[in-house]
């Protein structure tokens, strides 16, 4: 803190006129006193030791003055340091980057009907043309009971849009089970119910018994900017294998689908070439950001083969949503 100047509290009196030349006597000095020539001596001395200072004070700041600073980074050195880094580190991909980010929120579904509802109507027809001894088995009671239990019906892919375990997927997955199973990204397993559909987009809601305790919601974005070109990856379970992911781009928008038997027509679809197969049905359709645009629900095979080849079909993520009664973008 700068210290503040000090003042006298009067001022010093005026000098006294002096007296007449004549009346003045002459100075003697003191036998003791010190000729007035060393006084007057050492008065040079001072003066050059504060040049010196001062000259000292001057280079060193005339030194600080011209250090040369850190120098300002260009485009060019950026641009040096990015192509270095992508030398020297492998850089995940656009597809590897999506897939992490949604893949927690994937889910595998799987639909279960009674034994006793398999029955092949075409091997109840020859049972009664040819009926045939009864064969030693089981009780009754042992073959009720084989019965009743559980057959895999198919297996499909969800995605959960919303934290409590709300899932998305196909209608034509789950339709008719007896009872539904979902698996979680984490292996955790659960009932799950049906709690809304959408025929017109094959459609289906379920709701998980439970969840994961961190569990994942897929974010959802609007197709409004989504354009042909577009990369995308389509994530699911084909033939039951995976998680698997394969990545294309939007062919189309605006798609009508058939099925094949010509029961249904869906329209509005999304079309992509990112590789799908049954089991895929219910998964999600992402963008390069991971977030969700459709949901995968058909794919175009003019043969009897129900394999890939190159055409399949999305429902758009704003019909998907309004089926779990989410509001529109």
């Amino acid at each position: 803190m700068r210290r503040p100047a000090l003042y006298s509290s009067s001022r010093p009196g005026r000098v006294s006129q002096a007296t007449p030349a004549a009346d003045a006597a002459p100075a003697v000095p003191s036998p003791g006193s010190a000729p007035a020539s060393r006084l007057s001596a050492s008065s040079p001395r001072l003066l050059w030791s504060a040049i010196v200072l001062l000259a000292l004070l001057l280079a060193v700041t005339l030194a600080l003055s011209l250090r040369p600073g850190p120098r300002k980074l260009t485009q060019e050195d950026i641009n040096a340091a990015v192509m270095k880094t992508m030398e020297t580190q492998v850089m995940p991909s656009e597809y590897a980057r999506a897939y992490d980010k949604i893949s927690p929120s994937v889910v595998r579904v799987i639909s279960y009907v009674k034994k006793s509802r398999l029955k092949d109507e075409k091997d109840l027809k020859n049972a009664r043309l040819a009926p045939k001894p009864k064969a030693l088995g089981p009780a009754p009671g042992e073959a009720a009971a084989a019965e009743d239990e559980d057959v895999e019906q198919g297996v499909g892919t969800g995605v959960v849009i919303i934290d409590k375990g709300v899932i998305l997927t196909n209608l034509h997955v789950v339709s008719g089970a007896d009872r539904i199973k979902v698996i979680f990204s984490d292996g955790l397993e659960s009932s799950a119910s049906i709690s809304g559909v959408q025929p017109e987009n094959d459609l289906a809601v379920l709701q998980a018994s439970k969840i994961p305790d961190d569990m994942i919601a897929a974010t959802m974005r609007s197709t409004s900017d989504l354009a042909p070109g577009d990369k995308v990856l389509a994530v699911g379970f084909p033939f039951g294998i995976g998680p698997s992911a394969s990545g294309g781009i939007v062919s189309g928008l605006k798609r009508v689908f058939r099925s094949p038997e010509g029961k249904q027509e869906m329209k509005n679809l999304i079309q992509f070439d990112a590789a799908a197969n049954p089991g895929n049905s219910g998964g999600p359709l992402v963008t390069m950001d991971g977030e969700v645009v459709g949901i995968v629900t058909a794919i175009l095979n003019p043969t009897t083969a129900r394999t890939f080849l190159g055409i399949g079909f999305a429902v758009p993520i704003e019909n998907a949503a309004s089926a779990a009664g989410l509001p529109p973008f």
